[in-house]
């Protein structure tokens, strides 16, 4: 049996826009909601789950931030952020917030086909029971390799798609410190200072939920001029 197509929801206040991103998608294989704006999107994400969001940022009441920071309390799905801003700082804010990443508007359907594809890819699949699992110790955390779970004593840490991604790839190459030009390669993403930089906020995500002190790893650890490395107990 074929897997299901994944479930998307479009969040943007311009009808146009989010008509056209709902045919577009939709002929793109995915199932597609629309919401008109946080509020709309809010009641529908009280009854359905979704494999994607794509959120738009400037929108009248509640803007995209805000919403991703709310969502983030009890959700994991894959959010990216539209954003008609340019600027790094504000593109820094959503990815702080907790988006997964970032389009600027104006952009190319296809450009945002591939950005959902890129993120898509990095959600963990569901483990095979059948296999063994394997361990690392992260002084009060464990990370199961094989799951691609992180429990701090009997409680799943929950982790954003990006963050299982880093994850995937630190505990590959546990001791070994990755570059962070490295990491946006292995993430999928384009090259770039601003997408290094979005890195160093992931990273910065994950140690408050790996570290008991994020201020000072002992887990995952900065190396001088090498990038970030995963040095397990």
């Amino acid at each position: 049996m074929s897997a299901p197509e994944p479930h998307l929801l479009i969040v943007d206040d311009d009808e146009r826009i989010r008509g056209l991103l709902q045919k577009y998608l939709m002929r793109a294989g995915f199932l597609v909601t629309a919401a008109r704006d946080a509020a709309h999107a809010r009641r529908i994400l009280s009854g359905l789950d979704f494999d994607l969001l794509v959120l738009d940022v400037m929108m009248p009441g509640e803007d995209g931030v805000s919403l991703t920071r709310s969502i983030r309390e009890t959700r994991d799905t894959p959010i990216l952020l539209l954003t008609a801003r340019s600027e790094t700082e504000d593109r820094i804010k959503g990815l702080e917030a907790g988006a997964d990443d970032y389009l600027t508007k104006p952009f190319e359907p296809k450009e945002l086909l591939l950005r959902i594809n890129a993120i898509l890819r990095r959600v963990p699949e569901a483990p095979d029971e059948s296999v063994a699992p394997k361990l690392l110790t992260l002084g009060p955390c464990r990370y199961d390799i094989e799951r691609g779970e992180m429990w701090r004593g009997e409680q799943l840490v929950r982790l954003t798609a990006t963050e299982s991604a880093l994850m995937k790839i630190f505990s590959g190459r546990p001791g070994e410190p990755i570059s962070r030009a490295q990491l946006v390669e292995d993430l999928g993403r384009d090259r770039g200072q601003s997408q290094e930089r979005a890195v160093d906020v992931q990273i910065t995500r994950l140690r408050r939920k790996l570290e008991t002190d994020p201020k000072q790893p002992r887990y995952l650890q900065t190396v001088r001029g090498a990038g970030y490395m995963l040095a397990p107990d």
